[in-house]
């Protein structure tokens, strides 16, 4: 359950449409473009059939058998727009009440569809709407719409105080979370000092504490009488169903709820402004942000493609103007991005700035001035807006994998067709991409940048909206299914003339490649000297080669429709692309350039140190990210491989040297270390010879052996407390060690883990945000690892609750180790929720692609994901409960309580629960 922050389209957001500007002949010149025109990247066409219910709700259903699943999208035409000043918060305050069950389904919403294998599943709500979602095994549907059709028709009768007092402290710590992270002030003060008092949008949509505060049952009724009626929703249904289908069971279910009241709807309100307003707020961080926003036309207007051209163009990635001015050349900023965000009944127009430390904050703005100015003057060149196109249209184009879920193709339809009635508007989006010109950018943004009104209108309320009775009893719930059988594509290998490794999975659905380099190094093998070093050298694999130049590679991405990016863990490092099948012979050249000849170019490295330092400083600001940083040498101990993280000291980066990035290349990037995972649109009959021509001549080499070595669990509690004044939120982590990952213990300690912290419905979870709201959430993993794995709970909780949220683990840990033995039903929930939500984790070529990395790192069998369901049925309760009994080492935790000790320390102290030693954020003894 989410809220949308920023003014964004739902799409937009979805899709990451953050496009920014710049450059002007202060900026590097890249080398020339060449000629070539760009890929005729076609515009996607979903197919959907499109009725309406007598009660007035619109049905969109798009046919996609690839895997037994369905995505279930629901979308309530409300959103924080529809409220009034002084009841503010109500729809994301909704979005929240809707998942805790109703008149005929008591249950808790995210509880029940996790235990029927639902993905993707979750509630967001914005400025302009309230959707719910969730991708079900085709076994499960009838479950999964009966439970949405309840909640649309009959829920107010669970609704009582109770329930609203819970969910609205949810609702506040959420408020208070988001509040808590660095920049966190910033959204509420760009919405009231950009648009009039009134204006709908000068509100936040999760709104304000006394609204909340203030909210009764009466007020709480009226909203849901007013906005959830099936005349204001659009129900997608898309997937592994026909549309007769669809049509039968949609009429079953929500066929009798009747329509709600006629509404009324706000027009658009672009409330243009002139002058420029300054504010001036503080915050605990470690660099200066600028953001500065124009209020501009909304979503589905002719501006809105032009405007989101010209920020990509300005400030949308390394080939944008302002980081070409910005950060590149005259590096005042380590990040620099414009984006054009559009809602329903305007939009905003957003330059967001983050000043290097050090750096002068004057000219870094100014900068930025100038560079929207020169392209304010002259417009965007030919090629910058040929490389926004691709950009736009290759993001699109990927969507068509994916049925639910953000950003996929049951998304596409039920936004368009909730805000312009015409479910193929994104096909009239897209046109105007392909048919803008560099003159026509340059008008709107003249238009729009260089230095307002509301209507109401009433239509007349549809005749004919009625109820039908369906006969459905609903006392009664539709017979849940049972888990799927799972046949992934089988991985084919084959290897190299120079020893390479490669694996590939065929998906021919979509016609996207997706390729992984996977090194045998990782964060682990960094030198006890020099931790950060892996982590750093893979930042710079797309910074320059031999015969590429930085802003060249990034040029080139974007014009054959191509994404790239490196990362690393514990125990690998991984480099991957993601190429159109139009363009893979293209891109593969430039993939292994990338991966084979790095130059590690002196003013890159002195560049990036300088934002690894203040990415490393920022870490040092967050609560978790403190306590994240300081966990791995407390349970390893300094001279642990295991000990490092990843972005690694303050110390060792500032003394590293190119020459140190150049040295862990050639040590560690050798074909005989790698393995290459193809997934996607080809066969090894197709990708073999071209991996042979762009990998060929990589050479092997002998490789440093890494040392592991066994730690024994600690012989006691320990308590490590850090200090940070003015937190409104105390990070809590309770830390010990487990097996590795291929250990045979792996699958069934997840399961176990899923009791105890893994999942929404989770004995923690439940406890300090359900039924304390003490907590927007807590949560519990095993980080995966070739040796013994850190097994941690994260509980971010209010700071006056700190000492009782602690006690309560602590009892949380003490009862699933054997005081409160897993039960029949807790560990069925488990198994199902494993199980059933299997097949719609493997949709997307990159789902697949990560299933596949896991087994070839940690070297699981090739059947493990086709195998997994049986596996996970097999635990019982016995076993499930001495398995718990051995892992959870009640006696020998270690705690990290990251928060303001001036309110705290003494609540926890007072516990008892071991010695208790102060650390500062480096994990140093105070």
């Amino acid at each position: 359950m989410a809220v949308l922050v920023r003014r964004t389209t739902y799409l937009a957001a979805a899709l990451a449409l953050m496009f920014g500007v710049s450059t002007v002949q202060a900026a590097p010149k890249a080398a020339p473009v060449a000629p070539a025109s760009t890929p005729d990247i076609p515009i996607p066409d979903i197919k959907y059939t499109k009725f309406t219910l007598k009660n007035g709700l619109t049905v969109l259903v798009h046919e996609d058998r690839k895997t037994p699943v369905v995505a279930v999208n629901t979308w309530y035409h409300v959103g924080s727009k529809n409220e009034q000043r002084g009841k503010t918060g109500f729809a994301h305050l909704f979005e929240h009440l809707m998942f805790s069950g109703s008149d005929n389904f008591k249950k808790t919403y995210l509880n029940a569809m996790e235990q029927v294998g639902a993905t993707d599943l979750n509630g967001t709500t914005s400025q302009d709407r309230t959707n719910y979602f969730q991708n079900v095994p085709t076994s499960m549907l009838d479950y999964a719409l009966f439970a949405e059709s309840d909640r649309m028709g009959y829920l107010l009768g669970t609704v009582d105080k109770t329930k609203l007092d819970i969910q609205r402290g949810v609702v506040q710590n959420e408020k208070r979370q988001g509040e808590n992270q660095p920049y966190g002030i910033a959204y509420e003060l760009l919405v009231e000092n950009t648009y009039p008092v009134g204006h709908p949008y000068s509100w936040t949509v999760i709104g304000k504490m006394a609204d909340l505060d203030a909210a009764s049952m009466t007020d709480v009724q009226d909203w849901f009488k007013q906005n959830y009626g099936p005349n204001n929703t659009v129900l997608v249904l898309s997937g592994d169903i026909s549309p007769e289908e669809a049509r039968k069971k949609v009429e079953q279910y929500y066929g009798a709820i009747p329509p709600g009241p006629p509404l009324a709807k706000h027009d658009a309100w672009i409330a243009k402004r002139t002058g420029t307003h300054r504010t001036l707020a503080q915050d605990r961080v470690p660099q200066t942000r600028i953001y500065r926003t124009w209020n501009v036309p909304g979503a589905n207007t002719p501006e809105e493609a032009l405007l989101d051209l010209g920020a990509r163009v300005l400030g949308g990635g390394k080939t944008s103007r302002l980081y070409k001015r910005l950060v590149y050349k005259d590096q005042l900023a380590t990040s620099a991005t414009a984006s054009d965000d559009a809602s329903e009944i305007g939009g905003q127009f957003d330059l967001t700035l983050t000043a290097r430390p050090g750096a002068d904050v004057k000219k870094m703005e100014q900068a930025a001035d100038e560079e929207l100015r020169a392209l304010m003057k002259s417009g965007p060149t030919d090629a910058e807006l040929r490389l926004a196109k691709t950009t736009i249209l290759a993001q699109y184009t990927r969507m068509i994998e994916r049925v639910g879920g953000f950003g996929g193709k049951s998304d596409l339809l039920a936004s368009c067709q909730t805000f312009t009635g015409n479910p193929d508007c994104y096909k009239v989006y897209l046109q105007r991409i392909k048919d803008a010109t560099p003159a026509t950018v340059k008008k709107a943004m003249n238009d729009w940048l260089s230095d307002g009104d509301y209507v109401l209108q009433i239509d007349p309320f549809p005749t004919g909206l009625a109820a039908t009775d369906t006969g459905l009893d609903r006392s009664k719930e539709p017979v849940a299914g049972k888990a799927m059988s799972l046949k992934l594509p089988p991985m084919q290998r084959i290897t190299l003339s120079n020893g390479l490794k490669v694996v590939l999975a065929e998906r021919h659905e979509a016609p996207v490649v997706n390729l992984q380099m996977m090194v045998d190094s990782g964060y682990s093998a960094d030198s006890a000297a020099l931790p950060g070093v892996a982590s750093l050298t893979l930042r710079m694999l797309e910074e320059g080669t031999a015969t590429r130049k930085s802003l060249e590679i990034g040029e080139e991405l974007e014009r054959l429709g191509a994404t790239f990016g490196a990362s690393i863990n514990l125990d690998g490092a991984f480099v991957g692309m993601n190429s159109l099948k139009a363009t893979l012979p293209q891109a593969l050249g430039l993939y292994a350039d990338l991966v084979r000849n790095p130059a590690f170019p002196q003013n890159e490295f002195a560049r990036l140190q300088k934002d690894r330092l203040a990415a490393i400083a920022r870490e040092k600001v967050d609560p978790q990210g403190i306590a994240l940083r300081v966990v791995p040498a407390l349970m390893y101990g300094q001279g642990h491989v295991y000990a490092r993280t990843a972005n690694g000291t303050e110390d060792a980066v500032g003394r590293m040297t190119r020459t140190d990035l150049a040295n862990y290349h050639a040590t560690w990037f050798k074909p005989n270390n790698a393995t290459l995972l193809v997934v996607g649109d080809t066969t090894l009959a197709e990708i073999t010879p071209l991996l042979e021509k762009a990998f060929g001549g990589w050479k092997g080499g002998e490789v440093p052996k890494k040392v592991i070595a066994t730690v024994p669990a600690p012989t006691k509690p320990l308590v490590y407390l850090i200090d940070r004044p003015g937190a409104l939120q105390s990070v809590i982590v309770g830390a010990q060690l487990a097996p590795p990952r291929n250990s045979p213990e792996s699958l069934p300690l997840e399961i176990v883990n899923d009791v105890f912290g893994g999942t929404f419905s989770s004995r923690i979870n439940m406890n300090l945000r359900e039924d304390k709201h003490w907590s927007y959430g807590v949560r519990s993993l095993v980080q995966p690892a070739v040796g013994q794995r850190t097994f941690m709970s994260i509980s971010p909780v209010q700071t006056d609750k700190t000492g009782d949220a602690l006690k309560e683990l602590v009892r949380e840990y003490k009862g699933v180790a054997g005081e409160r033995q897993i039960t029949g039903a807790e560990l069925k929930f488990a198994q199902d929720n494993r199980t059933l939500r299997l097949p719609g984790s493997f949709e997307t070529a990159g789902q697949l692609g990560g299933a596949y990395t896991t087994i070839v790192q940690y070297g699981l069998p090739d059947d493990y994901y086709n195998t997994y369901t049986e596996k996970a049925l097999a635990l019982t309760p016995e076993q499930a409960n001495t398995l718990a009994a051995r892992s959870f080492l009640t006696d020998r935790l270690v705690w990290v309580v990251v928060g303001d000790m001036s309110k705290v320390e003494k609540d926890v102290r007072a516990l008892n629960l071991g010695e208790v030693r102060r650390i500062d954020a480096d994990g140093k003894p105070l």
